[in-house]
């Protein structure tokens, strides 16, 4: 394993992490307010996601339970292969459900336009998303996206989650990675 430095990989921080704690703050009281009659599930798309889930979870105001799935799309490289992989599926059955999709990250909204029907052919009564990021620029396909983070630019991000190869999860604060970090990546 190589041990570095980080701050000499990373290009510039985009946002704040009281930025990103504010806007899913915003977000949570959202939702609370639009489920207050009812008790949503979580699902949490691994493992990018887990912080954002975590602090959306603890910002509510109402009951809600949590479910995990892991699905790729990206293996080592920097960009979506389109295939879509179930690596671990929920443990709860959501028929009947009110389900939001906790995401850390929309690019192609390949997986997350996966994600939204086969949620729907499994019998949820809604599917809903919050994404803390969204790349407009790389759309492939068009997701309605209920409860919004933050637009970003086409930049390579890592941080409060996202990762570049495993690392860099543990940063507070959505950044940019330095091109040369990933240079040579599969596309």
């Amino acid at each position: 394993m190589r041990i570095v430095d980080v701050q000499n990989e990373i290009d510039h921080e985009l946002i704040t992490h009281d930025e990103i704690m504010k806007r899913i703050q915003e977000a949570a009281d959202q939702v609370s307010e639009d489920y207050k009659h009812t008790l949503p599930l979580l699902v949490c798309v691994l493992k990018g996601a887990a912080n954002t889930m975590t602090a959306f979870a603890q910002a509510m105001s109402i009951q809600v339970e949590l479910d995990y799935m892991s699905l790729s799309s990206y293996g080592a490289g920097t960009s979506s292969s389109g295939t879509i992989t179930v690596r671990q599926d929920l443990s709860r059955d959501v028929r009947g459900r009110d389900v939001i999709i906790v995401e850390d990250i929309i690019d192609s909204g390949r997986t997350l336009d996966w994600l939204v029907n086969e949620l729907k052919s499994r019998g949820a009564k809604s599917v809903e998303i919050f994404a803390l990021l969204e790349k407009p620029a790389r759309r492939v396909i068009d997701v309605d996206v209920k409860y919004k983070g933050f637009e970003i630019p086409d930049e390579f991000v890592v941080g409060f989650g996202l990762d570049y190869d495993e690392r860099y999860r543990n940063l507070d604060s959505i950044a940019v990675l330095k091109p040369e970090v990933y240079e040579g990546a599969v596309q």
